[in-house]
């Protein structure tokens, strides 16, 4: 097989019924290369196909009201060589499968939506859960010589949130992610990644070193609240969390996009804001080293403060100013970033925030209240394509 296979499902679920039912994905024909006519249901196959795959369909994902079901061939590369079911796994977790059909040649994954290390988003419209398939072949007879490539196939689930959708089992996934915020007013903080221009979410594959990670972050209440969002650190990993080993920082210091001060990278906030409750940052794709899999997760932590607040050291947005050589926020004055070149921006923002909420008028909140205006989300995984002309790695402090 050739050295590479990324190929991204994504599984529409919605109605009222407990299973639905699986999206099919083609390797053959040239449909499965970009959106299908069937109403509810996109398929997308990134590039390459193989030559001489079979008809059947490779993977199959049902994503059921708490739980997907993954339905694997063992001919996944369409070649008539079967892989060891022993060398897929689901997720960052690597849980083993649930079942193997020898007649049929199948292996199936059972979980639940928030197992095996998979990752939550939730946007205005729909909770997206995101996992792996992992194929990791154990080594030939002969350990001299290598008969095929690790493969990574992400896989998603989108479940509609505005929908009268039959779904008692999904509320108690949200704790554990820290993603669905309830104050007086309802906030939902969120990470999306976009396209060039912005205006749309773009896939999670294909990327590769040298390109730009567009990400969005937003805050939304169901209230009028004027709140301005800032994202407090972010941290890259190879699974999900801030604390995971190799772990690479890119925003830190309550706010400093501390990966632009590199001199290779071009990574910055995007001014002006588009809104006071969005913020839009870019940063250079990198790989951690010695990652087979080629892909990174993004842990970020994001707060809100009144948008009547003046920007200060602890809450802000700044950048490294290659130019000038100097630190520039994206609002307020350029004091607030002298900090961001010592390493240092103060105390726990916790106390800052508390003022902060006190101030709020005709707004009551107690100090266990704090944590509901502000949440760690994950965006990931990103992958990237596996190009052998693709050189240079990026390193710090021997994380990254």
């Amino acid at each position: 097989p050739k050295s590479s296979l990324i190929l991204a499902l994504l599984c529409w679920a919605a109605g009222e019924g407990v299973a639905y039912p699986p999206w099919d994905f083609s390797w053959g024909d040239a449909v499965g290369r970009g959106a299908r006519a069937e109403p509810n249901a996109w398929s997308h196959v990134e590039e390459p196909q193989f030559p001489g795959s079979s008809s059947q369909h490779p993977v199959a994902v049902q994503c059921q009201e708490a739980q997907l079901v993954v339905t694997v061939h063992r001919d996944l590369f369409g070649t008539g060589r079967l892989v060891n079911a022993a060398d897929l796994t689901l997720g960052p977790a690597a849980c083993k499968h649930s079942s193997l059909s020898r007649a049929q040649n199948t292996v199936t994954f059972t979980a639940g939506l928030h197992e095996c290390g998979s990752t939550v988003q939730i946007t205005p419209d729909s909770l997206i859960y995101r996992t792996l398939l992992n194929y990791d072949p154990s080594p030939a007879s002969n350990p001299v010589i290598i008969r095929s490539n690790p493969a990574v196939i992400p896989i998603e689930c989108h479940y509609p949130r505005r929908e009268n959708v039959s779904s008692n089992a999904i509320r108690p996934t949200w704790t554990p992610f820290n993603s669905m915020l309830l104050a007086e007013e309802k906030l939902v903080f969120s990470l999306r990644l976009m396209n060039e221009d912005w205006s749309a979410e773009r896939p999670f594959t294909g990327f590769q070193l040298g390109d730009i990670l567009n990400i969005q972050a937003e805050v939304g209440t169901e209230s009028h609240v004027p709140l301005r969002l800032f994202v407090d650190s972010c941290v890259a990993a190879l699974s999900p969390g801030a604390d995971s080993s190799p772990h690479y920082t890119i925003i830190d210091f309550n706010g400093c996009l501390v990966d632009g001060r590199l001199d290779d990278t071009s990574s910055a906030f995007v001014t002006p804001r588009p809104r006071e409750d969005m913020l839009r940052f870019q940063i250079d794709v990198f790989r951690f080293a010695g990652d087979t899999r080629n892909l990174i997760y993004i842990t970020c932590h994001l707060k809100v403060t009144p948008a009547d607040q003046t920007p200060d050291p602890l809450n802000k947005a700044c950048s490294f100013n290659k130019a000038r050589n100097t630190w520039a926020p994206v609002e307020g004055t350029r004091d607030i970033c002298s900090c961001c070149e010592m390493g240092n921006c103060g105390s726990s923002a916790l106390s800052r925030s508390l003022n902060a909420l006190e101030r709020w008028p005709g707004r009551r909140f107690r100090r266990h209240d704090t944590k509901e205006v502000e949440a760690d989300v994950v965006i990931g995984p990103v992958l990237l394509s596996r190009d052998p002309g693709a050189g240079g790695q990026r390193q710090e402090g021997g994380q990254g």
